[in-house]
């Protein structure tokens, strides 16, 4: 761990007008600094920067945050990442942690490593750009394609030339063992036998594979006519591994926040051409069903995906996965969708022979995430048998299993249910076990509780909780047990921040406001917190204040009233009220008079 002291130091001695303005351009703004958000397209500018706070905020899509948080976002880059990078631009060296001498001598080599393999790939990439502006027969074939040179520059794409020591005049030594080890250079031969190099790309149109900081880390090879394998793909090394990666993710950040969604394709070519003809939020997995991994990482630049397949039984076995992938992280406040095309059609073929408002028609048509749950839970079940309805539930049960406590989740079980000829709640005590939702499939309506505050209230209460939480971690210490079961148990994602939270404060104490919201945006161990972080920009402007630990008080208190009205629910729907209820009632109701007392006479400052 990056010791607090150090990040507050980087912090203050950081100029954020300084890291922000050499992305974006800035203009005084009274005692501030004005500019176009990078984070989405605006044509008036939104996006502030406060010398004063230091701190950065877009009143259009409301992010917000410091310096570290800019790199984050803006970037791509992990919290650990970012913090790096950030001393390095101010001159500072982050200090070691408390691993051995030998593991930081371990993590040093690695890092060494990492960027040598990648000075090697860069280096390849270069002299295939040369050898594609002198190949007449590479450009054409581009130019077939539909390519310009423009998009080719763009992409960096360069071609290999026939011959197998092609590199050879590239290196000082063919022999170099990082050659092999980049997956540049193939080795047959054991160590100490005569070995024989060749060049693993020969005659290939050459796709350079860039991390999302930009970094050359692999290459795709695509033949130019006949031949296979179509495409060819670097091997995995220490700098390259497939099911981490996307390709095109680094030309496609900006294009992601300002059309709002990635569109994910199954071919280089199909996002390069894409790119060109007025999509260049398209990226591809890398010759590998789309991973969690893939999921988690874009968004952490939109909130919106679309999976683009082929209409083939292929196309709906990779649709198949992606979902698997997508639904732990399909939150209420996120679409995923699948857009499937006609057989004989890829997105390339299909907007240059239909236009490219007729794809987005496809695109804005996409199935989304439910329904594609669904169609896959009835795969191979008649519904109009027992048995059907049956299978199809107990497909769905794993499936549904996965995706996080929340709005979508309940709405899903009420289509499954509906699927399947039963109630919700019945399905819901079924699949969980639940007393209570075993109870909420009473045929007596519940009666709800008098001045039950709405869900937006809730909210903005929560939300305000949360704020308050990462600005001051130690408030934590001081809530009482129950408070803090209390508090994990409401629904995401502030469920999800309590939980979290209660982890990283036991195990590490007190946290400073930056480390909090970093990994909150990093997506990391808080993922699924990247979205409430960014709202919580709205209330950049709220201070903890004094009051703060009774104000957090008053949230738990009214979070828990809020649990007593829902379990007299629960209790009064039972009929008849057994004595023992009766009694349970009484105890409940005795309970939320005393919260709403103390509630009464808790006096906090005005707004607060």
């Amino acid at each position: 761990m990056i010791p607090q002291p150090f990040i507050q130091d980087l912090l203050a001695r950081a100029d954020i007008a300084d890291i922000v303005g050499r992305h974006v351009t800035l203009k005084k703004a009274g005692i501030n600094l004005k500019g176009l958000c990078p984070f989405h397209g605006e044509k008036s500018p939104s996006f502030t920067v406060s010398p004063t706070r230091q701190t950065y905020h877009c009143f259009g899509c409301g992010v917000h945050g410091n310096a570290i948080g800019f790199l984050m976002e803006h970037a791509g880059m992990g919290f650990t990442d970012a913090v790096r990078d950030l001393a390095q631009q101010v001159g500072m060296t982050v200090p070691e942690d408390d691993s051995t001498a030998e593991e930081r001598e371990q993590a040093r080599a690695a890092k060494e490593r990492h960027a040598t393999l990648s000075e090697v790939l860069s280096r390849a990439g270069e002299h295939w750009r040369g050898q594609l502006k002198a190949s007449e027969r590479a450009v054409a074939y581009l130019k077939r394609r539909g390519l310009t040179g423009e998009i080719a520059a763009r992409f960096g794409l360069g071609y290999a030339p026939e011959g197998w020591r092609g590199l050879a005049s590239v290196f000082p030594r063919y022999d170099d063992p990082l050659l092999a080890e980049s997956g540049l250079v193939i080795v047959q031969g054991e160590d100490g036998e005569e070995q024989k190099r060749y060049d693993r790309f020969r005659d290939r149109i050459m796709f350079p594979i860039r991390s999302v900081q930009g970094e050359v880390i692999g290459f795709g090879g695509r033949v130019l006519d006949a031949g296979e394998p179509k495409y060819l793909n670097s091997p995995e090394t220490p700098v390259f591994v497939k099911g981490r990666e996307l390709y095109g993710l680094f030309e496609a950040r900006q294009a992601l926040r300002e059309r709002g969604y990635a569109l994910v394709v199954e071919g280089y070519m199909d996002v390069v051409a894409l790119a060109q003809l007025g999509f260049p939020n398209a990226v591809a997995t890398l010759g590998t069903a789309c991973g969690e991994e893939h999921v988690r990482k874009l968004l952490r630049f939109t909130d919106r995906i679309v999976f683009s397949f082929d209409g083939d039984t292929a196309g709906r076995r990779a649709a198949g996965r992606a979902l698997e992938a997508a639904l732990p992280h399909a939150s209420d406040t996120r679409s995923i969708a699948f857009l499937f095309l006609p057989a004989e059609h890829d997105p390339d073929s299909y907007v240059r022979e239909q236009g490219a408002e007729a794809f987005e028609v496809c695109v804005q048509q996409a199935v989304p995430l439910s329904r594609q749950l669904l169609e896959a839970a009835r795969e191979a079940c008649d519904l109009t048998t027992a048995e059907g309805r049956a299978r199809m539930l107990a497909q769905a049960k794993p499936m549904w299993s996965a995706l996080p406590e929340g709005a979508l989740r309940r709405q899903i079980l009420s289509e499954l249910a509906r699927a399947g000829a039963l109630e919700p709640a019945e399905l819901e005590g079924l699949w969980l076990g639940s007393a209570a939702a075993a109870r909420r499939a009473s045929p007596v309506a519940p009666r709800p509780p008098s001045g039950r505050r709405s869900l937006r209230a809730a909210t903005s209460s929560l939300d305000r909780g949360v704020w308050l939480l990462v600005q001051r971690c130690d408030l934590w210490e001081r809530l009482d047990a129950g408070s803090h079961e209390l508090l994990c148990e409401v629904l995401d994602p502030h469920g999800t921040f309590f939980r979290w939270l209660d982890r990283r404060f036991h195990d590490e104490g007190p946290l400073s406001p930056q480390t909090l919201l970093g990994e909150m945006l990093d997506g990391g161990e808080a993922l699924g917190l990247a979205t409430l972080a960014q709202r919580l920009g709205t209330l950049h402007e709220i201070a903890a204040g004094e009051h703060a630990e009774a104000e957090l008080r008053v949230i738990a208190d009214r979070v828990r009233l809020d649990a007593l009205g829902r379990d007299l629910e629960t209790l009064i729907a039972d009929q008849p009220i057994s004595p023992q209820a009766m009694e349970s009632i009484r105890r409940t109701r005795a309970e939320a008079d005393e919260i709403k007392n103390r509630l009464a006479r808790t006096t906090l400052t005005p707004g607060t």
